[in-house]
């Protein structure tokens, strides 16, 4: 009797300073390439592919980044987060391996996602603390700041905030919720949105810090949201401030 195939839903957390983003490239290392090679060590089998909800770009990292493969041999699911762990480099972590239905799509089946642009500044209390934070000076203005993430809050068409790639499709986007969060020497900006477009967070981040420095305004965001401006002359802050915090679906999982 043939194997029955099974459709495996993973979470992903990984510090993405070494890799050259998540998608699959030869000759780099990446993250999807990491967990291919593990999944047919583990496995025996040809190499299978893994599907991910968005390509994260180079030194990007993950806390539930969601990904989907199909399986038809190897270990019990319950078992597999642990057995591909054990073969996956320190900087990549599987969390969760669950099945699911095989309707589902780690990237069509998204619903939202969450992001999280952390700077600092001053020396980190701890030798690990800058790891996934941008170091920068710190904010001079932050309720221009707080303005400019209710300005960009809603559907708007983000072309400002991404470089020109056809393969991306229109670039209308909607941004349910933006905030800030702060501690001494820390900020924080989280970006719940229903998708966003290559850079779109690292710009819209680089934009915000300007104007809270005042090297910026208001009025020049106001401007790039009713007039798009595509490929804008924009500061993209650094990918190491930035983390995919959670992918969500309708289903809870």
């Amino acid at each position: 009797m043939a194997a029955m195939e099974r459709r495996i839903k993973l979470t992903v957390a990984y510090l993405g300073t070494p890799f050259s983003g998540w998608q699959r490239q030869q000759g780099q290392r990446t993250i999807q390439g990491e967990l291919e090679s593990a999944l047919a060590r583990v496995t025996g089998a040809a190499r299978t592919p893994i599907t991910g909800a968005g390509r994260t770009d180079a030194g990007v990292h993950a806390r539930g980044q969601a990904a989907h493969l199909d399986l038809t041999h190897g270990p019990p699911v319950e078992r597999l987060a642990a057995v591909l762990n054990a073969a996956l480099p320190a900087e990549i972590r599987v969390r969760r391996a669950v099945e699911v239905p095989a309707a589902f799509h780690a990237r069509r089946s998204a619903r939202a996602k969450l992001y999280s642009y952390r700077v600092g500044w001053g020396r980190p209390p701890l030798p690990w603390a800058g790891l996934r934070r941008a170091h920068i000076d710190p904010p001079r203005d932050l309720d221009a700041l707080e303005e400019g993430l209710r300005l960009l809050t809603g559907r708007h068409d983000m072309a400002s905030f991404t470089v020109p790639d056809p393969a991306q499709g229109p670039p209308l986007r909607l941004l349910h919720r933006a905030w800030t969060t702060s501690s001494p020497g820390r900020l924080t900006v989280h970006f719940l949105g229903a998708g966003f477009l290559r850079y779109q967070v690292r710009r819209m981040v680089g934009l915000l810090l300007e104007i809270s420095w005042r090297r910026q305004s208001l009025e020049t965001l106001r401007g790039l949201l009713a007039q798009p401006s595509p490929g804008a002359s924009l500061w993209t802050a650094p990918a190491r401030g930035l983390t995919l915090e959670r992918v969500y679906y309708r289903d809870p999982g």
